[in-house]
């Protein structure tokens, strides 16, 4: 009898467990394609900048979205996906040309760089705009020229108290937790090969 009672009490233990692990799996793949239909639903919106953390020192692209005068640069960052380079641990330096300067390039500049089909050369103007380093508007007095993440160069000039990097001038400054963001009065282009 004990034997009987024995074996019904293991096998009961036996049936439970495997009713308990195959709804576990269950849940596991509900879960899954739950999160598979979420990611495939947003696919653009991957990596570290579309992360949302209110308790850190903002970055340098969260700076730039954070600010009406800048909504210009920030569709334009938008266009070329370059919002995860702006997020990375850097430091990095970002010249951030205000609407105005936008709206000081020839007539229709933007809207044709907007374009998908422009997103390369867009990237590489942008890109002219970073620099890797963290340094205020005095220290970059010391410069003669900083290398940017385009692979070519822009000149630093001091006129006074006033500093100009590729001839747009500092009118901000504003730290961030992965750099600095100088906002400046022109957007700078690269040079031309």
């Amino acid at each position: 009898m004990k034997s009987t009672t024995l074996k019904l009490l293991f096998g009961s233990f036996l049936m439970l467990s495997l009713i308990y692990s195959c709804k576990n799996e269950a849940k596991t793949d509900n879960t899954s394609t739950s999160a598979a239909t979420n990611e495939a639903a947003d696919t653009h919106k991957k990596g570290q900048a579309f992360i949302e953390d209110d308790g850190s020192t903002p970055n340098v692209l969260q700076i730039a979205i954070g600010s009406p005068d800048h909504t210009t640069l920030v569709a334009a960052v938008q266009a070329a996906s370059l919002e995860n380079a702006l997020v990375n641990a850097g430091p990095l330096m970002v010249f951030a040309p205000t609407n105005a300067a936008f709206d000081a390039l020839p007539e229709g500049t933007v809207e044709n760089l907007l374009k998908p089909e422009n997103k390369e050369t867009l990237a590489k103007i942008l890109k002219h705009h970073v620099t890797a380093g963290n340094y205020d508007k005095e220290f970059l007095k010391k410069f003669k020229k900083l290398g940017q993440a385009d692979d070519t160069n822009a000149i630093v000039e001091v006129k006074g108290d006033d500093v100009y990097v590729g001839g747009a001038k500092i009118i901000a400054s504003i730290p961030a937790g992965n750099g600095i963001v100088h906002v400046v009065d022109k957007v700078i282009l690269p040079p031309s090969n």
